[in-house]
């Protein structure tokens, strides 16, 4: 992520899914907080970026597309609960980014059974690259 622009856009997009269920949960605002901490984006910005209106920048390579699915079902999990909004979304917005819906499935699916929804990225990536064959 090169520039202030690219990281503000990627956090108000993870914003913008977190709350699509009407509410944002505590563990949601806190995974929001590390990403945005990883980004070096300071407090007084992060909160500020709540009350911003979401544009989102078109990431140009695959990779940064799938990463960033991978971060926003990673919100979608933390919280416990996996809304329909939530999971009518996430393929909405994949679908947008231009990545196969059929390895978008079983990634959720992966994430779904794994103890923590979290999945190596290798596999994640191993999923996403089998459906070039």
């Amino acid at each position: 992520m090169n520039t202030e622009e690219e990281k503000r856009s990627l956090l108000l997009e993870m914003i913008a899914f977190s709350t699509v269920d009407g509410q944002l949960h505590k563990r949601e605002l806190e995974f929001l907080w590390k990403v945005a901490q990883e980004l070096n984006i300071k407090k007084d910005l992060f909160q500020d970026l709540f009350h911003q209106e979401q544009t989102t920048k078109v990431r140009k390579s695959e990779f940064q597309r799938i990463q960033q699915f991978y971060r926003l079902a990673l919100i979608m999990y933390c919280d416990g609960i996996l809304h329909e909004k939530e999971s009518i979304a996430i393929h909405q917005i994949a679908l947008e980014m231009g990545l196969n819906p059929g390895a978008v499935k079983r990634v959720l699916d992966l994430m779904k059974k794994a103890p923590n929804a979290m999945i190596d990225p290798k596999i994640l990536l191993k999923v996403f690259q089998e459906q070039h064959n």
